[in-house]
């Protein structure tokens, strides 16, 4: 199976993904754990069924040390004890942000103040951009169809 768009195959689609990339090195250098960081992007390429999405970053953070039950259980952390509070604040954040279409008031006030309480602004700026951005690789993932299952962790960088 093969992606059905090459987004390094045309100059304007090579420029766009050379930024898209680049705005991914600011959240890794935020201070938020990337721990953090590895279940916001693996819940939010659940939700939208991006495959190779769901591959790189389950990879991804058994490579940096997360376990199998963790990873495993991101789908369910709701009834999950294994993710701390702080996490569930961004597991929720994560979710009504990808979600925005199915609620008509997008992010409520309450996730927004719970993920409030456990992360600064910096911070909380890194997780909407966080959010923001699996989003927009999730979709571009899916409109092209990438196959998923080959990947090998830190192969993109």
């Amino acid at each position: 199976m093969e992606a059905r768009f090459n987004y390094y195959g045309t100059p304007v689609a090579a420029k766009f993904m050379k930024y898209v990339q680049s705005a991914g090195k600011v959240l890794t250098d935020s201070s938020v754990p990337t721990s953090t960081l590895h279940l916001v992007e693996i819940r939010a390429s659940q939700i939208n069924g991006c495959a190779v999405c769901t591959d790189m970053h389950t990879k991804d953070a058994a490579h940096a040390g997360e376990t199998s039950t963790r990873i495993n259980l991101v789908a369910t952390w709701r009834e999950a004890t294994v993710f701390t509070e702080a996490e569930r604040a961004a597991l929720e954040l994560t979710e009504q942000g990808t979600r925005i279409a199915d609620a008509a008031g997008g992010v409520s006030d309450e996730v927004w103040a719970n993920a409030a309480k456990h992360y600064d602004d910096d911070e909380l700026a890194a997780l909407i951009s966080a959010i923001a951005l699996i989003n927009t690789w999730n979709r571009m993932n899916v409109i092209a169809q990438v196959p998923a299952g080959d990947y090998q962790p830190g192969q993109w960088g």
